[in-house]
Order: C-alpha cells, then sequence, then structure tokens
C-alpha cells in the first residue's frame, strides 16, 4: 500500500484534476465574461443615443476643433411675456 510518497497519489490524476480546473468552471471567469459582455453593451448603448440626439451646430465664426471660443454667440434667452403675478 502507498502512504502518500507518490505525488500522483497525492494530488489524483492528472486529467480529473485538469477537468476540475477548466476556465469554465471558474466563477471569477464568468463574472470577467459578463463584466466585458456588459461593457461593450454599454458602449454600444451610447453609440446609439448619441447618434439619435446630434448637437445641433452653433453660428460661430471661430472654433478650436469644432468648439465655439467665445460664449457670445450663444442664443439669448427670449423675454417673458406675462410679468409674474
Amino acid at each position: 500500500m502507498n502512504h502518500g510518497n507518490d505525488s500522483a497519489a497525492r494530488h489524483g490524476p492528472a486529467h480529473g484534476s485538469a477537468r476540475l480546473s477548466a476556465w469554465y468552471r471558474q466563477p471569477i471567469a464568468w463574472l470577467g465574461v459578463l463584466v466585458f459582455v456588459a461593457s461593450i453593451a454599454g458602449c454600444v448603448w451610447l453609440i446609439v443615443v448619441g447618434n439619435r440626439y446630434a448637437d445641433t451646430p452653433l453660428d460661430t465664426s471661430h472654433t478650436v476643433f469644432g468648439v465655439p471660443v467665445s460664449a457670445h454667440s450663444a442664443a439669448k434667452p427670449p423675454p417673458p411675456t406675462d410679468p409674474p403675478r
């Protein structure tokens, strides 16, 4: 009888331990896959929403990288029509 001197007897058969430690049996791997898929879905969702609600162009004379240099071209709020009561 072997009393634990053999490494195969201590650790079990090689193919059995490999099967127990396969990547799809590790919950942290599934958590990583879930976080990755959720982040990709969030990116796609933000792109779709960004395309749906595009910015309106501003009438400016000078821009830097598409951003107006001054706030003078901003639209003024309309004057109040009725005074508050």
